[in-house]
């Protein structure tokens, strides 16, 4: 494919917040170059004990696997829920493009008849960026060394998004 191709994705949330992520897929590659979140509130309502008892599960899943780096709950709609990031990585970045591949790893599995989407990874020469669902609400995303054992990190996402979908839910 040659040139760029721009789209764009608007997304409602109950509670009447809207994403919207505008992304040019140029040569290749996917870049997000525009997103604009209208809320009355930075993030979810939700209890500061839910809240605490996600950021804990995601400390645990990282602490069970050295090599993820980073983790966050974001909601479908691209707000943070609950993260262990560090400083230098963008919450919003990360929620944003997170809900956008999850959505687009959905709809390519269904168009190319490969059933239920269970999980995205990403591989760059840094490391991977890893997507799983937690039911219908939420993405677990973690980022993850370049030398990772996948196996065990996907094994223990999956343990996490278990316990983390009760949170959401």
């Amino acid at each position: 494919m040659h040139g760029a191709v721009d789209f764009t994705i608007i997304t409602a949330w109950k509670t009447k917040t809207y994403t919207l992520l505008q992304f040019r897929y140029s040569y290749g590659k996917l870049f997000l170059f525009q997103q604009i979140v209208n809320c009355s509130s930075k993030g979810l309502n939700m209890t500061g004990s839910t809240a605490d008892q996600m950021v804990a599960r995601l400390r645990d899943m990282q602490a069970a696997s050295a090599d993820i780096m980073a983790s966050a709950v974001v909601s479908v709609d691209g707000l943070t829920m609950a993260s262990a990031l560090p400083g230098d990585v963008e919450e919003d970045r990360v929620a944003a493009m997170s809900a956008a591949m999850l959505s687009l790893g959905e709809r390519i599995a269904s168009e190319l008849g490969r059933g239920v989407l269970d999980e995205v990874y990403i591989r760059g020469a840094e490391g991977f960026v890893l997507l799983t669902a937690i039911g219908t609400d939420a993405v677990l995303t973690a980022l993850a060394r370049d030398e990772a054992k996948l196996g065990l990190i996907l094994l223990e996402m999956r343990r996490a998004a278990e316990d983390l979908v009760k949170l959401v839910g």
